[in-house]
């Protein structure tokens, strides 16, 4: 399966962004498009907007945010291999998602995991705790 296929010159937005593996459906990557998650060379994209070699997108996912570059069109999805070579993803996104995935390490690192499940009595006063809220 050649994932750079000569032969199309334009594809869906959002088959392109399954196809590319950013989302894991096709009705994933339609809602994210109508949600206003994904720009396409600047600009608010739809679902049906054709998007050619070359376009660039900015696409939010979570909490990660990629800027990247059509460098071809599929509208199979093939292998996480094949699906890379679909897109290149700027220096500068690169570059802020390391930063953010590190912040985010770096975050969580207080935080202990307890050693054991909470027994009956633990279990219990958690309860009582979240009680509280209700109040």
């Amino acid at each position: 399966m050649n994932p750079v296929d000569s032969t199309l010159a334009s594809v869906r937005l959002d088959v392109w962004l399954w196809a590319a593996r950013f989302f894991k459906t096709r009705a994933l990557a339609k809602q994210a498009v109508e949600g206003g998650k994904i720009e396409v060379n600047g600009a608010a994209g739809k679902p049906a907007k054709a998007v050619h070699v070359g376009d660039a997108l900015k696409i939010v996912r979570g909490e990660e945010r990629f800027e990247i570059r059509i460098d071809g069109l599929d509208e199979r999805r093939g292998p996480a291999s094949a699906a890379r070579r679909l897109y290149c993803e700027t220096e500068a996104s690169l570059a802020a998602r390391a930063a953010e995935a590190e912040l985010r390490r770096l975050q969580g690192a207080g935080y202990a995991k307890p050693p054991t499940k909470p027994d009956k009595r633990a279990r219990r006063l958690i309860r009582a705790l979240g009680d509280i809220d209700a109040l």
